[in-house]
C-alpha cells in the first residue's frame, strides 16, 4: 500500500524547526516500516530582487549576486539542519528541497506535486498588524493548499 505524503516547510525560524521537531515526534517516532506517511522537506529560497527590493538603491543590480549567494547558503544551513534533525530522530527516508520563490506558492505547489494529503507549517505567532503587513504563510496555505494544512505553534514560555 502506498504512503500519503506529508509536506513540512521550513525556513531559518525557530518556529519552523519547533514544527519540524513536532512533526518527527508525533508522526516518525515509530520505527520506519509503520510511518504513515513519505516525508518531504521544503525550503522556499526568496529570489535575490524580493530581498532587495524592485525599487531597491541605485547600484542593487551590482548587490544581487551577493545576496543570491547569501540565500543559498542559509538554504543549505537550513537544510543540513533539517537533516541532522531528522537523522537525529532516525527519520533517514526523507526527501529534502530548495525550491526558488515564495514560501507561500513554494508550499502549495510542493503538495500538488507530491500529491500531499497533510501540509505542516510552523506558525511565527504575528500579531494582526504585522500579519497584515508581511502576510502569514500559515493563513495563505490553510486558505490555498488542496490538502489538510496542520498549523505547529511554539508553547509560549509562561512566567
Amino acid at each position: 500500500m502506498e504512503k500519503s505524503v506529508m509536506v513540512v516547510g521550513i525556513d531559518d525560524s525557530d518556529c519552523s524547526f519547533y514544527a519540524l521537531e513536532w512533526t518527527l515526534q508525533h508522526f516518525f517516532s515509530a520505527s520506519p516500516e509503520n510511518h504513515l506517511f513519505k516525508l518531504v522537506i521544503v525550503h522556499a529560497k526568496p529570489s535575490p530582487s524580493t530581498v532587495v527590493g524592485f525599487a531597491g538603491p541605485v547600484g542593487a543590480v551590482d548587490v544581487l549576486p551577493i545576496v543570491d549567494s547569501d540565500l543559498k547558503k542559509i538554504a543549505a544551513r537550513v537544510l543540513q539542519k533539517a537533516k541532522e534533525n531528522c537523522a537525529a530522530k532516525s527519520v533517514n527516508d526523507v526527501k529534502f528541497e530548495v525550491v526558488d520563490g515564495d514560501a507561500r506558492n513554494v508550499l502549495c505547489e510542493a503538495v500538488e506535486r507530491h500529491h500531499a494529503s497533510v501540509l505542516v507549517v510552523g506558525s511565527h505567532g504575528y500579531g494582526a498588524i504585522k500579519r497584515a503587513v508581511l502576510g502569514s504563510v500559515s493563513d495563505y496555505c490553510a486558505h490555498h493548499a488542496h490538502c489538510s494544512v496542520m498549523i505547529v505553534k511554539k508553547p509560549k514560555i509562561k512566567h
